[in-house]
């Protein structure tokens, strides 16, 4: 029996934890791969778009001679916290059902690496499982080939190959840029008439000189809608399709999170944007005891909540627990 069960081992999650045990409560983190482990989903020479100071949680300074810090350094960062609180942490186990006992407790089932079940209860349960891992399907003939993938980790292995990108934002430029350094070929796709404008600020130019000099086709205002082994179909909003010889497909076209866990205990989703219920004071749900923290209190836009703001969502929780223990 613990007093409160983290699922979710992201920045929002281990914030949550440092919050409750700060507040005397034993806490333990259940997370299904290792701790940041969206983090280290990030592309390999990413650089975030927050400064440090953004990113910090537990009081623990972030370090970095950069401007803003790049992934390896916020890999290292929440490592040297988590051990510097040493938080109970159970790594790659994966939390698959919530359920509420007869005696307003809670009890967690989970599956190992291993395949070993193993349960864990208390009076409180925090859901902070991020978006990651659950990338937004095209549903296109074709997305199931090997050529095609939803996460972009570095541009060697497409160097001098044709590669279509499929998006407009940080992620799909990012990716572009990173592929004009190892001469890939890029037609970069996207459904919208314009690009993103969160596009970071100090790659915009980059990137859009790099369209000028025929580095990068864009195709704007088009979509993907055919992939096969040997090239893709393009389809215009106001033009025929057309085909491109290709040989990897990189479709970045972002996250969501997954709602299973909530709605295996009860909790409610609004009807707009699937957002689950809760109060934003305290971060609880409509089951009394199970909070959300980090991006899973988003809607379906995924770009609702960052590490900047969901990494608070664990003081309101642990405040409003201690409240109730007291």
């Amino acid at each position: 029996m613990h007093d409160v069960i983290i699922i979710g081992g992201g920045p929002c999650g281990l914030s949550a934890a440092i919050e409750c045990s700060r507040k005397g409560l034993q806490t333990v983190i259940i997370e299904k791969s290792n701790i940041v482990h969206s983090i280290f989903l990030y592309p390999t020479n990413m650089q975030f778009f927050s400064t440090a100071e953004l990113l910090e949680i537990g009081d623990v300074p972030f370090s970095t001679p950069n401007d803003k810090p790049f992934r390896h350094e916020a890999l290292a960062y929440y490592r040297k916290v988590a051990t510097h609180y040493n938080l109970n942490i159970q790594h790659y186990e994966e939390a698959r059902t919530i359920a509420r006992q007869d005696d307003g407790t809670f009890t967690v089932h989970t599956m190992s690496k291993r395949g070993i079940p193993q349960s864990y209860s208390s009076r409180y349960v925090v859901v902070a499982t991020g978006y990651f891992d659950h990338p937004n399907y095209l549903g296109i003939p074709g997305e199931e080939l090997d050529k095609v993938t939803h996460y972009f980790s570095e541009a060697h292995p497409y160097t001098g190959t044709r590669v279509a990108v499929i998006g407009g934002s940080n992620s799909a430029v990012d990716a572009a840029m990173e592929l004009v350094r190892v001469g890939a070929t890029i037609d970069m796709v996207y459904r919208r008439t314009e690009l993103s404008p969160y596009i970071k600020p100090w790659v915009r130019p980059l990137f859009d000189s790099m369209v000028q000099k025929g580095k990068i086709t864009l195709h704007l205002g088009a979509r993907i809608t055919e992939i096969h082994p040997d090239h893709v179909v393009v389809t215009p909003l106001e033009a025929e399709a057309f085909r491109l010889e290709n040989d990897f497909v990189l479709a970045l076209t972002g996250f969501h999170p997954e709602r299973k866990l909530l709605e295996s205990v009860g909790v409610h989703m609004a009807e707009d944007l699937d957002k689950p219920e809760f109060d934003p004071a305290t971060m609880e749900t409509n089951i009394p005891g199970i909070y959300v923290a980090g991006v899973i209190a988003s809607g379906s836009n995924a770009n609702e909540v960052f590490i900047e703001t969901g990494r608070w969502h664990g003081r309101q929780i642990a405040e409003h627990i201690q409240s109730q223990t007291n």
